[in-house]
This record gives C-alpha cells, sequence and structure tokens, in this order.
C-alpha cells in the first residue's frame, strides 16, 4: 500500500465520520428518521462487506457464503433477544462465540480447497443452512422470525434506547468504526503480513518457514465473527429476520461493495455498503428493475475503475502530486 493509497483512506475515514455528523445534525433538527435507518442498515451490512473484504482482499479468499455467517448471527441475535432475555450485551458475546465456533467447524470444510473451488464451497455452505433455516418451523420457515422486542443498552452513568434512531445509528458507526480499526491494526501485525503473502504467492511461504493453513484458518473465524456480530444487530433494527439474510443475493451484494470501494482496504467497504444502498433506494424510487441498472453500474466499474473509489482516489492524488 502506497502513500497515496494510505492517504485516499484518511480522506474517506474523515469523510464518512463527517457525513454521520452531518446525518445526526439534520436528523436531530428535522425529526425524520428515514435515512437515519437507511444509514444504519447500510453500516451493519458494511460489517459484512468489512468480513468478504478480510478475506478476498486481505488474504485473497474469495467467499460467495459469507452470508451465511452474518443471517446466522441475526437469527441467534433474534432468538436470545425474543425467547431468552433482550440485552444487548449478552446478544453480542453470545453471537461471538457461537460464530467462532461456526467458523472453526466450516474452516476445515471450506479451507480444503484453493480458488474457484473456495468459493463454490463457501456458497455450498451458505445455501445447506438458508435451505435448512428455510424449512425449520421453529425458526418461522419461510416467514422468518418476528417479535424482536425494542432494547435498551446499560452504561455506567446512563442507559441507552435502540428505539431512538439517532442513538441507533451513533452506536452502530461506533460500532463498526471498532471493528474496522481492529482489522486495520491486524494488518500491520506478523499476522497480517502473513496474511499479504497467502494472498501474493501462498506456495513459497512454507520455504520461509510459515505455516498458511494456521493463519488462514484465523482470518476465516475472524470475518465469520465479524459477519456474525454485524448480523446480531439486524433484528434490532428491523424487529424480524428472514431466510433471505443468508441467500446468495446478500453475498453478492456484499463482492459488489468490496469491489466498488476498493478491495484489501477495508474502508472501501463500509463506503461501499453506504454507496450501494444509497444507489438501491434512489434507482429502486424510478425503475422496478434496479437491479439491472445496478448489475450495469458494477460491469462498467469493474471494467474502467478496477480498484474502486479507493484507487480512483489515490490515482487522483499520485496525478496531482506529480503535476
Amino acid at each position: 500500500m502506497d502513500k497515496y493509497q494510505q492517504k485516499a483512506i484518511r480522506m474517506m475515514e474523515w469523510l464518512m465520520l463527517i457525513a454521520a455528523i452531518l446525518l445526526v445534525i439534520v436528523g436531530k433538527l428535522t425529526g425524520d428518521t428515514f435515512f437515519l435507518r437507511l444509514a444504519t442498515e447500510s453500516l451493519i451490512f458494511g460489517g459484512l462487506a468489512l468480513s468478504v473484504d478480510l478475506l478476498l482482499g486481505i488474504v485473497g479468499l474469495l467467499s460467495l457464503g459469507q452470508a451465511l455467517y452474518f443471517g446466522f448471527g441475526a437469527y441467534l441475535s433474534a432468538l436470545i433477544l425474543r425467547d431468552w432475555m433482550p440485552s444487548f450485551w449478552l446478544c453480542i458475546i453470545v453471537v461471538a462465540i457461537a460464530s467462532a465456533l461456526l467458523g472453526w467447524v466450516t474452516s476445515y470444510i471450506a479451507l480444503r480447497s484453493k480458488g474457484v473451488y473456495f468459493a463454490l464451497i463457501s456458497f455450498g455452505l451458505a445455501q445447506v443452512f438458508a435451505k435448512s433455516v428455510y424449512n425449520t418451523r421453529s425458526l418461522g420457515a419461510s416467514d422468518g422470525m418476528v417479535g424482536v422486542p425494542i432494547i435498551e443498552i446499560p452504561f455506567p452513568f446512563i442507559t441507552l434506547n435502540l428505539g431512538d434512531a439517532i442513538t441507533f445509528f451513533v452506536i452502530t458507526f461506533l460500532f463498526m468504526a471498532t471493528i474496522y480499526f481492529i482489522l486495520k491494526y491486524f494488518l500491520f501485525t506478523p499476522l497480517g503480513r502473513i496474511w499479504s503473502g497467502v494472498r501474493s504467492n501462498e506456495s513459497r511461504l512454507p520455504y520461509l518457514g510459515y505455516n498458511t493453513q494456521a493463519p488462514k484458518r484465523i482470518a476465516f473465524i475472524l470475518a465469520a465473527i465479524v459477519a456474525a456480530v454485524s448480523g446480531a444487530l439486524y433484528p434490532m433494527l428491523r424487529g424480524f429476520v428472514s431466510p433471505e439474510l443468508m441467500y446468495f443475493s446478500v453475498s453478492g451484494n456484499a463482492v459488489i461493495t468490496v469491489v466498488l470501494g476498493g478491495v484489501g482496504t477495508l474502508i472501501g467497504a463500509l463506503f461501499g455498503s453506504s454507496l450501494l444502498m444509497i444507489l438501491k433506494s434512489v434507482i429502486g424510487t424510478l425503475t422496478l428493475h434496479h437491479h439491472i441498472v445496478i448489475g450495469f453500474l458494477f460491469v462498467v466499474i469493474v471494467i474502467f475503475a478496477p480498484k474502486g473509489i479507493v484507487g480512483m482516489l489515490s490515482a487522483k492524488l499520485k496525478m496531482k502530486d506529480v503535476q
């Protein structure tokens, strides 16, 4: 990562922060919660995109089934909040532990292959889980689960109600920012450098004395946790979950988001998720066939801007510096 890309990433980080502050101010002044809830949902799916970018952009593993862990976290969160105890912290802790175990088990299946075979196995695993949930009556079957209560988050000196759109948005933004900076920290550790080596040329690392399976498994489990804890926020926002959260379309949108923002940049995943949500909302008001338009835009971006928004911005900064 050169200095221009690093500068572009910092600019986008500040842009995300400024946009979040402006959204809160506008929401507070106008009382309109639509855009706040839309932004909150884009951040939640941005967490899913972060998990995809960790595997694809950092380690070089294309997962087409990351929605499995997102949906798993959403369903487990709904079960805990509705049928067990409406506790935010308990929900996040249980989902994180359970998703780590699920990621550990599925990693032994998925990581037995590479390249397109890894992508197909990850896709197959998600399909198996999605169909299982779809046919399970106790989980609502095709109708999903409804009736997830609005909860409160207790802190030492204050209790926050997630029924308030501004509060939920701020909590989600801070939550995703924490995940983002944790993943960003990993990139500059020895483990992160091994991940980069796996992406660049995995076959050479054993000659340097590194075992590639363990670092890949850690990345796989970490990506599962990130996707699941992001999914855990979904029923808190919408009050329901459905099997569609595990479908290929959700995983596919996450991959599109990462490519749109910039593969391997992390901030591109969050930025791309917000941009994709805006495009879907705007184009969706103009035509029922918005998927065709978004698909066409994706093809254009891949052809003319393969490094995404971050790549375009870093190229402009480099050109400006040269001039």
